[in-house]
């Protein structure tokens, strides 16, 4: 007994309905319109997106805000001004490569965009006012992920100083002990901020 469903008739109708629901125009719009609509306005989502994440990611972009103090350390110091000729950048220390943890980090922030336009950060004087407190959220967030990002470029298996054999084993023990990049080493890029403890917030 043949199935009527599969009767090459039977195959035939199928695509023929489904091609006049994808394809045979509407009151408004078809089926398939609409996909290709909504395909080509993901596609556009997706590059902005892309190029609004890459935008905002940039030293250019940083510097916008920390034009104070912390670009200018940053450009002093032995992560701008390497022996070998690369350049750490902002996003390079302070922005996860993973992509959640990046888009976790980017909400965040916009709270400090926000900061610097509202004002709170927005003279010498009161961004230096909240540099421990910047600082120490910064430092809270690299604790908590064992300061992933300076280990993306720092590898702790490779730490050698040929003039001091120590720091190899120094470098070995501290890590294995639970610590971490920070704990000793706070001041790398920019100014590493106890003075400000002192000074009130405004």
């Amino acid at each position: 007994m043949v199935d009527p469903q599969t009767t090459p008739s039977a195959r035939t109708g199928f695509w023929s309905r489904l091609c006049s629901l994808l394809c045979t125009p509407s009151p408004r719009y078809s089926l398939l319109t609409l996909l290709l609509a909504g395909v080509a306005i993901g596609v556009v989502g997706l590059l902005g997106f892309d190029f609004a994440l890459h935008a905002t990611s940039t030293n250019e972009f940083c510097s916008g805000c920390h034009v104070n103090d912390a670009a200018k350390e940053w450009r002093q110091s032995a992560h701008h001004n390497s022996r070998v000729g690369f350049v750490a950048g902002c996003s390079d220390c302070h922005l996860p490569r993973e992509f959640v943890p990046k888009m976790v980090r980017k909400i965040k922030a916009a709270k400090e965009v926000w900061g610097h336009f509202t004002g709170i950060i927005g003279t010498p004087e009161k961004y230096e006012a909240h540099r421990l407190a910047m600082a120490e959220n910064e430092w809270a967030r690299m604790r908590g992920n064992g300061a992933r990002e300076c280990r993306n470029c720092h590898h702790p298996e490779s730490i050698v100083d040929k003039d001091k054999a120590y720091v190899a084993d120094m470098h070995k023990s501290a890590l294995s002990g639970g610590q971490i990049c920070i704990d000793c080493h706070k001041g790398v890029a920019h100014r590493a901020p106890e003075a400000a403890a002192a000074v009130p917030a405004k």
